[in-house]
């Protein structure tokens, strides 16, 4: 068997002051979890492609990548599985009120900086914090990094 990490995008989206994140039933528990707009990788997309279709999906806001915040490696104990995430930064210029969400999102919001710091342990995974730390901390790498071939 060849062992692959599960490839995933995220969105860091801030707004006057606010984070956007969803709130995602968790499927073994009734938990809600907090997370950035993200999701897995589809065949034949590319990487930035991923990013904005999820997050139209999740949250029904348009969003245009400016950036490569970071390409975080994290495992997860609690599934055994590695997730290989591509996280971007940028803005929204849309939202489509009447769109429905994905299958497992209660809502989208927007969160402040506590308030993100007071649910941590609500958060889906470390990569939450540490990927709006980065962008607190400036990090931003131009999106020519990544090449598509189809």
């Amino acid at each position: 068997m060849i062992w692959k990490p599960n490839v995933t995008v995220a969105a860091v989206i801030e707004q006057d002051g606010k984070f956007l994140l969803v709130e995602e039933e968790q499927a073994a528990d009734s938990d809600v979890l907090l997370n950035q707009p993200a999701g897995h990788l589809d065949p034949g997309e590319s990487i930035i492609q991923a990013a904005i279709r999820e997050t139209l999906e999740e949250t029904a806001y348009t969003f245009v990548p400016e950036y490569l915040l970071g390409i975080y490696q994290w495992h997860s104990c609690s599934n055994d599985t590695t997730y290989l995430r591509f996280a971007f930064g940028g803005h929204v210029t849309g939202h489509d009120s009447e769109r429905a969400l994905d299958s497992g999102i209660l809502r989208a919001s927007w969160f402040s900086l506590d308030e993100i710091k007071q649910l941590a342990p609500c958060h889906r995974s470390p990569l939450v914090m540490q990927c709006i730390q980065d962008y607190l901390a400036d990090k931003r790498y131009p999106l020519e990094l990544l090449t598509h071939y189809n």
